[in-house]
């Protein structure tokens, strides 16, 4: 069974061979190959070279073209400061929306027209012809509430929940139709799964969330179920105050960070929702031993039953020791022992 078959098995409620290991790498990705950040986030080669180096050092089972929030944006003509070894940031105070009379004149930017979105589109392409069969080629768009933070200004927006709510939701409106287009450009160049980000969904509360944003995350999800994809929704922070939200929201794979317990996700958000993550990218991944991480593992495995998949509540460091990642294929491995599992397809 090579990678994207076990991944499909556990999503499909199938038997498979071990569980398997999906942790976002992205600056740790570069570092595998020697190149500083800012030409991984500019440069789809370097971004494919990089993950395809981390996969098949490491035997994760994925790989994929996150690499930063800016691409969307920077294509509406955002204003993001490039740096040499760490991530774009998007320069608040001269948000593209902080006059909101803007998002009238906004237009939707063509995916394939050359700009940042453009550059993740290739990566996707060439992922699909180096990768082949073997893995999960992962793309990724940004979700409702985090792309609006970015295009509007994440304090900003907080306020307009109250102050403004029309205007959210017409900007809220106008992000789900931009991410549906990036997300089909990505599955016509192969990817198998669309990652979504929405860290800023953890910060509103849940009773904006339930009347704002999940019902759009379901949506973006319905829409990329139907271009014949995956997805995998990764909300940053603590999300136990709408677990069950997350449910409803019928993504593939529901990522859970480090402040929430696998054992509490699951107890709320029910057996049938693949889980992945959990495992501290800080105190276990980067700061950890080994011992640590199997320890981790097996805690989040036990907790997460079939339908779980191994890899860190958020990215993983740059400076986590290669130890530390073998030791979590050395668990997954180990505790196959040659037999299959079934991923319980519950109905």
């Amino acid at each position: 069974m090579n990678s994207r078959e076990r991944v499909f098995a556990v999503l499909d409620g199938r038997s498979f061979d071990r569980i398997p290991l999906m942790p976002i790498t992205m600056m740790l990705a570069a570092r595998q190959v020697g190149r500083p950040y800012r030409q991984y986030v500019t440069d789809h080669r370097v971004l494919v070279e990089g993950q395809l180096r981390t996969a098949e050092r490491f035997g994760f089972d994925h790989v994929s073209a996150i690499s930063d929030p800016a691409r969307e944006a920077v294509d509406l003509g955002a204003r993001v400061q490039f740096f040499e070894d760490q991530p774009p940031a998007f320069v608040e105070a001269d948000a593209l929306l902080a006059d909101k009379a803007r998002l009238v004149g906004l237009r939707i930017p063509d995916p394939l027209g050359g700009g940042r979105m453009t550059d993740r589109v290739m990566a996707i392409r060439l992922l699909r012809e180096r990768a082949g069969s073997e893995k999960v080629v992962e793309g990724w768009i940004e979700g409702p509430c985090g792309e609006a933070a970015d295009l509007r200004g994440i304090n900003t927006l907080m306020t307009d929940f109250t102050d403004d709510a029309p205007f959210v939701r017409d900007l809220l409106a106008f992000v789900v139709e931009m991410e549906t287009e990036f997300a089909r450009a990505q599955i016509a160049a192969g990817a198998d799964l669309i990652g979504m980000g929405d860290p800023a969904a953890s910060l509103i509360g849940p009773r904006l969330y339930r009347e704002y944003i999940g019902p759009l995350q379901r949506e973006l999800v319905s829409r990329i179920h139907r271009m014949g994809a995956r997805v995998r929704l990764h909300i940053c922070g603590s999300t136990r105050t709408i677990l069950e939200d997350l449910a409803r929201v019928e993504a593939d794979i529901v990522d859970v960070d480090a402040v929430v317990k696998i054992a509490e996700a699951r107890a709320r958000m029910g057996p049938r929702q693949v889980l992945l993550g959990g495992i501290d990218p800080v105190r276990v991944f980067a700061n950890g031993t080994p011992e640590l991480v199997r320890q981790k593992a097996a805690e989040c495995e036990a907790s997460g039953g079939p339908r779980y998949i191994l890899g860190g509540g958020c990215e993983l460091p740059p400076e986590t020791p290669a130890a530390n990642l073998h030791a979590l294929l050395e668990y997954a491995e180990q505790e196959c022992s040659g037999n299959a599992r079934q991923s319980t397809n519950v109905s």
